[in-house]
C-alpha cells in the first residue's frame, strides 16, 4: 500500500489543521492506520490508532482531548483532526499502515508501510 500525506501547514496557537492520508495500491480496509509524529531532535512518537474498520481507536494520552483519527474507507483515506494547536505540536506527522491480520499498535517498528510525511508548524 501506497501512502500520501497532506494538510500541514502553518497555523497559530490554539488554531486547527486537519491532515489527510490517502491510500492506493491495496484494499484500504484491510489496514490498521497509525499517526506518528517527529519534532526536530527527538524520537518519532505515537500519536492516535484506528482499526482497519474504524470501529475503534486509541491514542496518545497528553492528545486524546485535542486530536480525533477517522477513516474513510470508501476514499481510503484516514484524517487527524488537531485542535488547539500548541508551540511543542509542531512536527512532521506521518500516516502508517499495519495489516489487519496483525493486532493494531503504537510502536512505530509495527508498521511497515510510511507515508511521506507533512509538516505542521505552529506560530505563537
Amino acid at each position: 500500500v501506497q501512502l500520501q500525506a497532506s494538510g500541514g501547514g502553518l497555523v497559530q496557537v490554539g488554531g486547527s489543521l486537519r491532515l489527510s492520508c490517502a491510500a492506493s495500491g491495496d484494499i484500504f480496509s484491510w489496514y490498521h492506520m497509525g499517526w506518528f509524529r517527529q519534532a526536530p531532535g527527538k524520537e518519532r512518537e505515537f500519536v492516535a490508532v484506528i482499526r482497519w474498520s474504524g470501529d475503534s481507536t486509541y491514542y496518545a494520552d497528553s492528545l486524546r482531548d485535542r486530536f480525533t483519527i477517522s477513516r474513510d474507507n470508501v476514499k481510503n483515506t484516514v484524517y487527524l483532526q488537531m485542535n488547539s494547536l500548541k508551540p511543542e505540536d509542531a512536527a512532521v506527522y506521518y500516516c502508517a499502515a499495519r495489516a489487519f491480520g496483525s493486532s493494531w499498535s503504537r510502536y512505530d517498528f509495527d508498521y511497515p508501510y510510511w507515508g511521506q510525511g507533512t509538516q505542521v508548524t505552529v506560530s505563537s
